[in-house]
C-alpha cells in the first residue's frame, strides 16, 4: 500500500532530481522512493554493525550513555584511575 506525501524541495534540488529521474528512465516519485529505500538500508546496516561491535557489547565497559569526557579520560574509564 502506498500513501501520498507532499514534500517541499528547493528549486535546484527538484530540477536535478527530475534530471536524474529522466536519466534513469523513472518518475520523480520512483526516484525518491528508490533513494529513500537505499538510505534506510544504509542506516539499518550501520545500526546493526554498532550493536555487534564487541566494545559496545561488553557490559563491563559500556552500559548506557557514555560520559561526555570519555574521549579524554578513556583510560580512567577502561582501566580505573591512573596513579
Amino acid at each position: 500500500m502506498m500513501h501520498r506525501t507532499t514534500i517541499m524541495l528547493p528549486d535546484e534540488t527538484k530540477r536535478e532530481a527530475i534530471r536524474l529521474a529522466h536519466y534513469e528512465g523513472i518518475s520523480l516519485g520512483q526516484l525518491i522512493r528508490k533513494l529513500l529505500n537505499i538510505r534506510i538500508k544504509q542506516v539499518q546496516h550501520s545500526a546493526s554493525n554498532v550493536s555487534q561491535d564487541p566494545f559496545f557489547a561488553d557490559q563491563n565497559y559500556f552500559s548506557g550513555e557514555a560520559p561526555s569526557n570519555l574521549s579524554v579520560q578513556h583510560d580512567d574509564y577502561l582501566y580505573g584511575a591512573l596513579e
